[in-house]
């Protein structure tokens, strides 16, 4: 009798053991279901929004168009006699003798391996030491000359090493970076090593990463092998913050090192084979990939793979991009594999392709192959293997989303015959004391943050359909109206229902969400996974695409833009957009502009309204504004903006020209002004640009003009 109790005892422990387990689970895969729905449609608009600004400047001729610099073939060659401002080491930050000590270390060419090892400790003991502007701009020049003789498709063996290691996406994940090199050596002649892009953006330490990573390649020669990510953009690195991360370390001379880094991103190679056997590439294939077409195309050309040169083939320097060409490279920088058959765009992404084991088997086949090894997407286990043990994801930043969110891993190709072995590692050692269930708590309260913060760029939106559904104002909704609306205004297709708990006060006797509630913050920071900025607020840092857009439309170069000149420009627009605005709406967006109310818009005018549709930067203005709690003047010129606004949607779809046979669509909501306190308050424009479809060149469906 007492052994039939013992044993239900355990039946029922372990019972609850597995319910126990399985609600973690659920928690596991709905919080990283978040963070990668945000995270890939933050790739997306980052996408949309230079598909949408390529084609104003494609649309909108120009009388003497201008070469950018950045996209000549020889930008790199001619920045690399540059001069550079000492930037000495904050005070702050040492103790006497250590300056002095740090003061005494010196990088000089030809670099050793003592000198790599001297600089990595100096790194990971000294987390605000900067290397003199000098020393990095030697490393990236000495880089751009060694890398421009390397091939499209670097060529690997383990014939004499019988090893070689793979590392992932890096994302400036220096700690992560000090773990391989611990766990697995420094690169050597016997341990080579090939790091698969994405060295840089979303981690605070990208530099650190890079130099570390190039003084390898330079140090060390035919040991360390660098393929290109689609993060090795400089665009990319606008949104996700290693530009930031730049201007900040040497405030003096980050122009100059951004042109250098720049001209090192467009020699990247594209790809490594190794033993003939295995294609090491960033993202992955398509149904068009065109192994002869990659080797033997000028990767330099490609400064970035979001802003093509848009210059005419008449001006002196310019260069005419090949489409397809174009595309090859992009698909194997941005792509993803899928279970499914077949090969359709990356909607998730808004860029590359998915591509099924069926075109991952022609491929090799093709190709004489066996396996592809790809990074591109964050794993939990830091690896994944699909396509019938074809397709190898490899992923080494660990902690990605959010401390315990994922392990990192890296793949050592093991003989002749490439036998996988997977490590894995996770950096932050402070946390790995906790157990399951509180690092579960660590990462669904991440996850949870970074939800809130798209709800709240989207509130003015989701208030209006919150009232809809509420039209007798009882501050209740049903839950499945609740849910619906969140969907549809985000765009986000997560679990709503089940994450109504964390969002939003549900009433305990209707089971009606009390809707205003959706919009309670606590008093945290909120940081986005994409680096904590917007879309427009983004753009706004990067004046550069707004400033050419504003020079375009000011005909007359008087730094004004009239009336009459923007109506030409919304002409112009139209034949390529068209959309159902009159004349006086035209007139109506141009005097929102001139905030000053003096019949012209001038550059600062142009940009600052742009900053005005982000609600992050409203909502900033709001909260840190020592006005922030007094009633703003009626006669201010930032609430004037949208003095007499009305309600207007405004959606075109452009007709196919030569170019495409994709539509775009701009829609543009010009909200009323409110009633608040009995006084009124104005509300700012908003621009969506959520309809702006793919360039035909993004497109990855076969048979689309290109």
């Amino acid at each position: 009798m007492l052994f039939v109790s013992a044993i239900k005892a355990s039946l029922l422990i372990q019972k609850w053991y597995r319910r126990y387990m399985a609600r973690l689970e659920v928690r596991r895969r709905y919080t990283w279901t978040i963070f990668q729905t945000l995270e890939y449609a933050g790739e997306q608009d980052q996408v949309k929004l230079y598909n949408f600004f390529n084609a104003l400047l494609t649309h909108i001729p120009q009388t003497e168009r201008e070469v950018d610099p950045t996209n000549s073939k020889n930008a790199s060659l001619e920045n690399l006699n540059l001069e550079f401002d000492d930037e000495s080491p904050d005070e702050e930050y040492y103790e006497p003798e250590e300056k002095r000590k740090l003061s005494h270390y010196q990088l000089e060419y030809p670099y050793t391996e003592k000198a790599l090892i001297q600089l990595i400790e100096i790194f990971r003991k000294h987390r605000h030491y900067r290397l003199p502007p000098k020393d990095v701009a030697d490393i990236l020049k000495r880089s751009i000359i060694y890398l421009k003789k390397l091939p499209n498709v670097n060529v690997a063996s383990t014939g004499i090493t019988k090893q070689l290691t793979v590392c992932g996406d890096l994302h400036g994940k220096f700690d992560d970076l000090l773990v391989i090199l611990h766990k697995n050596g420094l690169p050597s002649a016997d341990n080579p090593y090939i790091f698969n892009g994405d060295f840089v953006d979303r981690g605070k330490r990208g530099l650190e990463v890079f130099l570390i990573l190039l003084l390898c390649l330079l140090a060390i020669p035919g040991a360390v092998y660098l393929n290109r990510g689609n993060h090795e953009d400089i665009i990319m690195n606008q949104r996700y913050g290693f530009i930031r991360e730049v201007q900040s370390k040497y405030k003096k001379n980050h122009e100059k090192l951004l042109r250098l880094i720049e001209g090192v991103y467009r020699y990247l190679p594209l790809g490594t084979i190794v033993n003939n056997k295995v294609l090491i590439v960033h993202g992955g294939i398509s149904d068009i990939t065109d192994l002869d077409m990659i080797k033997g195309l000028d990767r330099g050309r490609y400064v970035s793979l979001l802003r093509p040169p848009l210059t005419d083939s008449s001006a002196p320097g310019a260069e005419v991009i090949d489409k397809l060409e174009w595309k090859q490279v992009f698909d194997i920088l941005w792509s993803d594999p899928q279970e499914n058959k077949g090969c359709i765009p990356n909607s998730l992404r808004g860029a590359g392709t998915y591509f099924g084991p069926d075109v991952t088997k022609k491929f090799l086949a093709e190709n004489k192959l066996q396996y592809i090894v790809r990074s591109h997407e964050c794993k939990p286990d830091g690896y994944e293997v699909c396509h019938n043990n074809s397709v190898i994801t490899i992923f080494s930043a660990s902690n990605y989303y959010e401390v315990g969110s994922n392990n990192g891993a890296y793949l050592k190709l093991m003989g002749p015959e490439l036998d996988t072995h997977f490590v894995q590692y996770m950096a932050n050692a402070g946390r790995r004391k906790l157990n399951l269930y509180q690092r579960m708590g660590l990462v669904e309260s991440g996850a949870c943050k970074e939800l809130k913060m798209q709800i709240m760029n989207n509130r003015m939106r989701l208030e209006e359909a919150f009232a809809e559904a509420d039209p007798e104002s009882t501050g209740h909704i049903s839950i499945t109206q609740w849910c619906v609306a969140l969907e549809e205004i985000t765009g986000l297709q997560l679990p709503w229902r089940m994450l109504k708990d964390k969002l939003v006060t549900v009433d305990a006797d209707t089971n009606k969400v009390k809707y205003q509630t959706t919009f309670d913050v606590k008093n945290e920071k909120l940081n986005s996974v994409q680096g904590a900025h917007s879309v427009v607020e983004t753009l706004y840092r990067n004046k550069s695409s707004l400033e050419a857009i504003f020079h375009i439309i000011d005909k007359d170069k008087s730094g004004y833009i009239s009336l009459d000149e923007f109506s030409d420009a919304c002409n112009l627009i139209k034949r390529f957009m068209p959309c159902p605005m009159t004349q006086e709406q035209l007139q109506e967006i141009c005097k929102l502009m001139d905030l000053n109310k003096d019949g012209q818009v001038d550059l600062n005018e142009f940009l600052e309204s742009f900053r005005m549709v982000d609600p992050q930067s409203r909502q900033k203005y709001s909260t840190e504004s020592p006005e922030a709690n007094h009633e703003t003047p009626k006669n201010d010129a930032k609430v004037k903006v949208v003095e007499n606004a009305v309600n207007q949607k405004v959606n075109g779809t452009a007709k196919p020209n030569e170019d495409t046979n994709n539509d775009i669509r701009v829609q543009v909501d010009i909200h009323p002004k409110i009633e608040i306190n009995g006084s009124d308050r104005q509300e700012s424009l908003t621009v969506q640009k959520t309809n702006v479809q793919m360039s035909p060149v993004l497109s990855s469906r076969r048979g689309s003009q290109i």
